[in-house]
């Protein structure tokens, strides 16, 4: 597995395992626990997936059963925009985490959504970093206007910006933006949550079909050769497998080209400009 150095010195694997849409404890249990006899080490969950439980019971597990130690994990979660009010409630959403999941510390906590008072709720995440509860923080879903105004008024630059990111929305705007601060991208929806035929489009098969791969392992490494972390989710053991053996092969600089030119510009999954969507999740509540 590939590391890449964070700007506070942090390393983190390049490749993760997301959790995302797996709210079934037993199952996002297992799945997790599955995930790092697999070889992840990267494990990304949030307060709003409702599954801190379950992940922390996971690692206990592995570590118990001698899969794996704590400081060989990398685990992240994320503060929610109910909590995005002030510094004392993101300061105590990050404990209230690590209480759900059963750590001493995080290795990476992020600012869910650019909303609420996110400039308040950050100095939240940089007291807990302050306090060792935390080797890192960062940002999540903030686009280049908003992140860069983060960066010229904040104390500690995000580590990580965690974005939406894959050939059909390759925002390469933004990631120039991050490295102009060095703040280091990661990939959610990297393989593009299985929009815009990504699984069968024909031209990335006949890149994959050179290296003996699928569409999906030819999407992840072209991120990965971007410089951008990727955490991809599957329940089922042999597309995990499938997803993290993506490290014996590399793109051309023409077959990268191939890839990029699918940009569309714009997301298909989310729309952060329209009010609908905002006034949503400032209504979507993860504890009374």
């Amino acid at each position: 597995m590939e590391l890449i150095t964070l700007n506070n010195g942090t390393t983190m694997p390049l490749e993760g395992f997301g959790v995302f849409q797996i709210p079934n404890a037993a199952e996002c249990e297992q799945v997790v626990y599955n995930a790092i006899t697999t070889g992840y080490r990267l494990i990304d969950t949030a307060a709003a997936y409702m599954n801190e439980e379950a992940v922390g019971k996971a690692v206990a597990r592995a570590v118990a059963d001698g899969i794996v130690t704590r400081d060989e994990l990398f685990i992240t979660t994320k503060v929610w925009v109910q909590d995005e009010k002030n510094e004392e409630t993101a300061y105590q959403a990050v404990k209230t985490s690590l209480e759900k999941l059963g750590l001493d510390y995080l290795n990476l906590i992020l600012l869910h959504q650019p909303m609420g008072d996110y400039f308040a709720a950050y100095r939240g995440l940089e007291r807990a970093y302050h306090e060792g509860l935390t080797k890192a923080i960062g940002v999540s879903n903030f686009y280049p206007a908003v992140l860069a105004n983060l960066c010229e008024n904040v104390n500690i630059i995000p580590a990580v910006n965690q974005v939406e990111l894959h050939p059909y929305f390759a925002q390469t705007d933004a990631l120039e933006n991050m490295k102009a601060y060095g703040v280091a991208p990661q990939a959610w929806g990297p393989l593009a949550e299985g929009k815009h035929g990504i699984f069968t489009d024909p031209e990335i098969a006949a890149i994959g079909e050179k290296y003996g791969k699928s569409n999906a392992q030819v999407v992840l490494r072209w991120n990965t050769q971007r410089g951008v972390s990727i955490i991809p989710k599957s329940v089922k053991i042999e597309r995990m497998k499938q997803n993290i053996d993506i490290w014996d092969f590399t793109l051309t600089d023409d077959e990268m080209t191939v890839l990029n030119k699918k940009d569309l510009g714009h997301s298909e999954i989310i729309d952060h400009s329209n009010p609908a969507f905002v006034k949503a999740l400032h209504g979507m509540k993860v504890h009374p």
